[in-house]
């Protein structure tokens, strides 16, 4: 019997985020690079600066799944509460770690290194530092769980040190049949009879032109652990679209 791949969800924090100011991307960043190893990402949630909300999401969250990860709120400002509340959240005190305070130290050099500053080397007991090759002010992991910074340049650098700290599983794989000329209501009834027949896949349909002038379409995508298993699924769908006079190709393998 396999091991089942490992879960994660993801947890963006900051005021920002949901006012519409900044435009997330780091969900897709972290989707794609947990993929690549894969793991399974199961949920994302989205909220503000206060800590009330941040502890109830992270501890649901952290007893739910494998791995969580989190991005935003670990500057200097006073807003930047991320620490804060995941020290709260596992009932831990929130030093500064010496390694921490070594490196802002190195990166301000004298009299820079200010209170607010200091802030950034604040981390819960127990937790171990994410390496910072952009700015050097660490993320750090306590538990199952990643703190990582909101700047997507910074956030996706942390995630070289992140990847060696979890186990892996097995890659999906993932291929797409592109269908011309129809709406994806027109397949919907071809589509969900391969689903029950191939309920170790997922089948997902995208449909695209809608409201808009010219070709309309659906992207049908088949996705699953067992390349062998996913290639035979497109060629059966391949084969039923034919028979139906559907006009279909694949668009990546």
């Amino acid at each position: 019997m396999s091991t089942p791949s490992p879960t994660a969800a993801v947890l963006i924090i900051g005021d920002e985020v949901l006012s519409g100011r900044t435009q997330d991307t780091n969900l897709n960043t972290i989707a794609r690079f947990l993929g690549a190893l894969g793991i399974d990402l199961l949920e994302a949630r989205t909220v503000g600066d206060r800590t009330a909300q941040i502890v109830d999401s992270l501890n649901a969250l952290r007893t739910t799944y494998d791995y969580v990860f989190t991005t935003g709120g670990i500057g200097p400002t006073h807003d930047d509460i991320t620490a804060d509340a995941v020290a709260n959240a596992f009932g831990v005190a929130l030093p500064e770690h010496p390694d921490a305070v070594a490196i802002l130290e190195k990166r301000y050099g004298p009299g820079e290194f200010n209170a607010a500053r200091r802030r950034m080397a604040r981390v819960p007991e127990g937790g171990s530092l994410i390496a910072n090759p952009v700015t050097d002010a660490p993320g750090f992991q306590i538990g199952n769980v990643f703190v990582m910074a909101g700047a997507p340049r910074i956030m996706t650098a942390m995630l070289e040190d992140v990847a060696p700290r979890l186990r892996t599983g097995a890659i999906v794989h993932a291929r797409t049949v592109q269908v011309s000329g129809v709406g994806e209501g027109t397949i919907a009834e071809m589509l969900g009879a391969a689903a029950k027949a191939n309920r170790a896949l997922s089948y997902g349909s995208y449909p695209f032109g809608h409201g808009s002038v010219g070709e309309i379409g659906t992207n049908l995508v088949i996705r699953g652990r067992d390349a062998a298993a996913v290639d035979a699924a497109v060629d059966s769908l391949m084969a039923d679209l034919a028979a139906a006079g559907i006009e279909a190709r694949v668009i990546t393998a």
